[in-house]
């Protein structure tokens, strides 16, 4: 699709910037007071710089160097609240004032993110009463439901809730689509399906078709409920569209769940956020005289469906509490025509720590989490080097953050979303780096939640200096776009590409890719095999990196603001706050 700036990215990336005298340190106030943007056309001439020696500062041996100490033993997995957080802390302030780049919190490196572990007793069930049947049902938690709640408080749950049946759980005005309307959803509970309906047809109309929307995930979903009244909601699980099985749910919803700690208790959300395996679900609608398929098929056309079930449902939620404090951590290279405006590098510091283990026993229980995501921090170090070296400095700031508590619900990411360093209708755009390109020298690049934004057209003409395409990440219905820190940015509307390697080897094609692929997240994802390897291509990542710098390069330094494809669930939001 031809944009009408092509032309003025292509110029940006082969090293046209605005230029300015070195700045001085972007005050909060003037972070604060500038002037919200109103269009994304560029309101000023580039000039040329050059940026091939800053380039070329990206370099193997630098970012293995980064590597290797960060997911090293000592650091135990960087897992946030351990002495691997205040290495990985120390490790990182140290190499961005190396760098020359300033603090990005005021005078510090450093941004408090108050956390807390909630734990759900699991000796708890839930009961549903009434419709069809005098005699209640029990279900145990764990086999057949899972449910907890985010609100910092040792005892919640459910007394007689009403149940409702909502279909999909989605309000979207810019689809027409309102499974709510007419509902009154005070103190009672939803009943929601997985994902959205594009998935469940294919419909490229409906939607995204089988690409997930941010209204398919069971985090919108809770949120809305939150946002309609609701006291609680269980999401009715099935296998293919929630992208992975119920062992899943079990297994990682239940035991200990770090939240967010904010002052207020997070009273704003449910008192029970829940799944319901799918013949669970289909027992408890039976009992309200409702079949699931029949409620199911008439969710595809809207909320015609949407009803109170005449049950009611009861779980207790009983919570052992621990807090503690964790960190992100960002540096910023002011800008020198506009630096209240912030283009940001981010990726997540943390990884899952050292495993629980009898003292004495053998055996590797450290997750080192050297691509996930050593090497994703380590990029934002070897980018802080090369921007502090671009002569002269882009107009805009650039910003260099890395998040805590990715592996924990991306909650460091979350965190700096509501308090941000620079507002977000000052944020212009950003990139995201979680796990870099190590398997080699790629014909294109992969896009996560390809068709979002014009960032995604920066990123194209960058990738045509390296004779590179742009592609779609093969499996959109999976929703990987909303699993990722970027996502906390789109919330609040701001274009955070998310790309990473491609699918086609120069040499040894696309076969070779996929399978290498395979063979990391089956024998090294999330586990303590997730290490530095011998057959590391670490030329490919620089490429990559290298094209990344190109791409902030184009942003940061012009005056365009790259914004949302129309019809994409965010750009509503975006528009919103930049007319603030």
């Amino acid at each position: 699709m031809t944009r009408p700036y092509t032309l003025i990215l292509a110029l940006l990336v082969l090293g046209l910037v605005a230029c300015g005298d070195a700045p001085e340190p972007a005050s909060s106030d003037a972070r604060d007071s500038a002037p919200a943007p109103q269009t994304s056309t560029p309101d000023a001439e580039p000039q040329p710089v050059a940026t091939k020696a800053a380039e070329d500062l990206i370099s193997a041996d630098s970012l293995m160097a980064h590597i290797r100490t960060l997911a090293s033993d000592e650091f135990g997995g960087r897992a946030p609240m351990s002495e691997g957080e205040a290495l990985t802390l120390d490790y990182l302030e140290t190499q961005f004032r190396q760098a020359g780049l300033e603090p990005m919190f005021g005078d510090s490196y450093r941004q408090s993110v108050s956390l807390v572990s909630i734990e759900a007793d699991p000796e708890t069930v839930l009961t549903v009463s009434g419709g069809e049947s005098e005699v209640p049902q029990v279900y145990a938690y764990g086999p057949q439901v899972v449910y907890g709640s985010a609100q910092v408080v040792e005892e919640t749950g459910l007394v007689d809730s009403e149940l409702v049946w909502v279909g999909y759980g989605i309000v979207a005005p810019e689809f027409g689509w309102n499974d709510y309307a007419g509902l009154d959803m005070t103190g009672k509970t939803a009943v929601i399906l997985v994902n959205d309906p594009g998935f469940a047809t294919g419909n490229p109309g409906l939607f995204n078709g089988k690409a997930m929307t941010y209204y398919g995930r069971w985090t919108y979903k809770y949120e809305e409920a939150a946002r309609q009244g609701a006291a609680g909601a269980l999401i009715v699980h099935q296998t293919e569209p929630a992208a992975y099985g119920w062992n899943v749910v079990e297994g990682g919803w239940t035991g200990p769940q770090f939240h967010l700690a904010p002052e207020d208790g997070n009273q704003d959300r449910l008192a029970l956020e829940g799944w319901v395996r799918f013949d669970v679900a289909e027992e408890i609608l039976a009992r309200a005289g409702a079949d699931i398929g029949a409620l199911g098929a008439q969710a595809l056309e809207g909320n015609a469906g949407s009803r109170p079930l005449g049950v009611k449902v009861s779980a207790p939620i009983r919570n052992t509490l621990e807090f503690a404090e964790s960190y992100n951590i960002g540096a910023v290279l002011p800008g020198s025509g506009a630096p209240e405006e912030l283009f940001v590098y981010m990726a997540h510091w943390d990884h899952m720590g050292t495993s629980a283990h009898e003292p004495g026993t053998e055996g590797d229980f450290i997750y080192n989490g050297a691509e996930d995501n050593a090497s994703g921090t380590a990029a934002l170090l070897e980018l802080g080097r090369a921007f502090a070296a671009t002569t002269p400095r882009p107009r805009r700031t650039v910003g260099f953050l890395a998040v805590t508590a990715e592996e924990s619900g991306l909650l460091g990411s979350m965190a700096y979303a509501a308090d941000p360093a620079y507002p977000m209708n000052r944020t212009v755009a950003g990139l995201n780096m979680d796990r870099l390109n190590f398997i080699g020298p790629m014909t294109d690049v992969v896009v996560i939640g390809h068709g979002s934004s014009e960032m995604e057209d920066v990123l194209a003409t960058a990738a045509a200096e390296q004779s590179r395409s742009v592609t779609p990440e093969a499996t959109p219905e999976k929703g990987f776009y909303y699993r990722s820190d970027h996502f906390n940015f789109a919330k609040k509307g701001v274009p955070v590409l998310y790309a990473r390697g491609g699918t086609t080897h120069r040499k040894l094609g696309a076969q070779y890719v996929t399978g290498k692929n395979a063979e990391y997240v089956a024998e090294r994802y999330h586990s303590p095999a997730d290490e530095v390897q011998d057959d590391w291509d670490v030329d490919a990542a620089v490429e990559d990196l290298r094209l990344f710098y190109r791409v902030g390069l184009a942003v940061a330094g012009g005056a365009f603001w790259p914004s949302w494809y129309e019809g994409n669930e965010f750009r509503a939001i975006r528009e919103e706050s930049l007319a603030e």
